[in-house]
């Protein structure tokens, strides 16, 4: 989504409310792919603060996405704040903490997607007491019981509890 800024470049003070929606569809990041089931509701503002702009906004949407303990497909809600300097390109001002702009005009898809992947943490499970998979069959206890042998012993001392088992 594209917002003109050129009303308010040279006007200290100025502001420009925005109130939108952008559907990001599917996104990867990192190796992870973010399947968007709702568009991403940003409702901010950018200013002019004499310096540079700022763009700063809260935004909400939710993905798909997997529990990080059993696989199980669930959906993830997230909220997270946008807060950006943006400076033109043109401007003489250097700034390594700066999103660069050309012209009059500000492409905020990006800075939004970009804020949405630094606040999201990657690791969502289905509940608080999901018990994840067997590690030896790969069950989803949460749905049964397995029956492997749970205990490990350090392989290390598995030698005595042979002969420990073969006395019993």
């Amino acid at each position: 989504m594209i917002i003109d800024v050129s009303g308010i470049l040279k006007e200290i003070g100025g502001r420009i409310d925005i109130d939108c929606c952008i559907d990001f569809g599917k996104a990867e990041f990192l190796g992870s792919v973010y399947d968007f089931t709702s568009p991403v509701k940003i409702k901010g503002v950018i200013r002019n603060n004499g310096e540079s702009l700022t763009f700063t906004a809260e935004c909400a949407s939710t993905f798909n996405t997997q529990c990080a303990r059993c696989g199980r497909d669930i959906e993830v809600a997230l909220s997270f704040a946008v807060d950006e300097d943006l400076m033109q390109d043109d401007s003489g001002a250097e700034s390594e903490d700066a999103v660069i702009f050309s012209g009059g005009s500000v492409e905020i898809d990006e800075i939004v997607l970009n804020s949405f992947f630094m606040n999201e943490n990657g690791k969502h499970l289905c509940s608080e007491g999901c018990k994840g998979l067997c590690p030896k069959c790969g069950c989803n206890l949460n749905e049964k019981q397995c029956g492997c042998e749970t205990e490990s012993i350090d392989p290390r001392w598995a030698s005595l509890v042979d002969i420990m088992n073969k006395e019993n």
